[in-house]
């Protein structure tokens, strides 16, 4: 599914650069369930930023389901972003002037269009059907993150990328997350890639990748 062949990202920070990545080389097989741990500054975020195709890597490859994207223009990245990838944030970033469903039928308009169907089968997927009709500011901090779930598996990608899924959320409704999350991943196969600093958040998963100062420290299976 995902192959990173000795991927660096530099930013460049006036006369000096700043180097995240340092030759990260990857493979993420088709239907896993992974963990991206480390302490702050260690590229977790900046890594699953390229691997999103939100960014670009300063030199390497990076390969999803054998093609390469690393070079592709922000116009074809954003395709597959629409298409390929569903993100879910630590902040939700969901629209508070919209209802449950809207925010989920936004996400799928990158897409190529929306189903509303589709839409209210993803929110009672995550035990919201009941609420759909509520804006963001009418529900809890874990029904948003739901929708945020909802939203991102809509459009049915074969990659969903989570970026600390529970790190704005009490250890209950954590919990709750990672249920929704790991259950979604049996029922529907899709590929779960989730960065967070929580090691029991993290043993959900069937492996472990553990970056120290922007490369792979170690890894572990669950």
């Amino acid at each position: 599914m995902i192959k990173l062949q000795d991927m660096t990202k530099v930013y460049p920070m006036g006369k000096r650069e700043l180097t995240v990545l340092r030759g990260i080389s990857l493979v993420i097989e088709k239907g896993e369930l992974v963990a991206i741990m480390g302490p702050s500054g260690s590229g977790k975020s900046t890594m699953l930023n390229l691997i999103g195709c939100l960014d670009k890597p300063t030199s390497g490859n990076y390969y999803l389901e054998d093609r390469e994207v690393s070079r592709l223009s922000s116009d074809e990245l954003a395709q597959i972003r629409g298409q390929k990838i569903g993100f879910i944030f630590q902040t939700f970033n969901l629209l508070p002037r919209l209802s449950a469903l809207a925010n989920v039928e936004l996400g799928m308009r990158y897409a190529g269009g929306v189903d509303r169907q589709r839409a209210m089968e993803a929110l009672t997927s995550v035990g919201l059907s009941d609420r759909a009709n509520h804006r963001p500011t009418e529900l809890s901090g874990g029904e948003q993150q739901r929708v945020a779930i909802a939203r991102a598996i809509a459009k049915k990608p074969p990659l969903i990328l989570a970026d600390e899924p529970t790190g704005n959320l009490d250890s209950r409704s954590g919990e709750e997350i990672i249920s929704i999350l790991t259950s979604l991943h049996a029922e529907q196969g899709i590929t779960l890639l989730m960065v967070t600093h929580n090691a029991n958040i993290a043993h959900h998963c069937q492996r472990i990748i553990h970056l120290m100062d922007g490369q792979i420290e170690s890894e572990e299976k669950v």
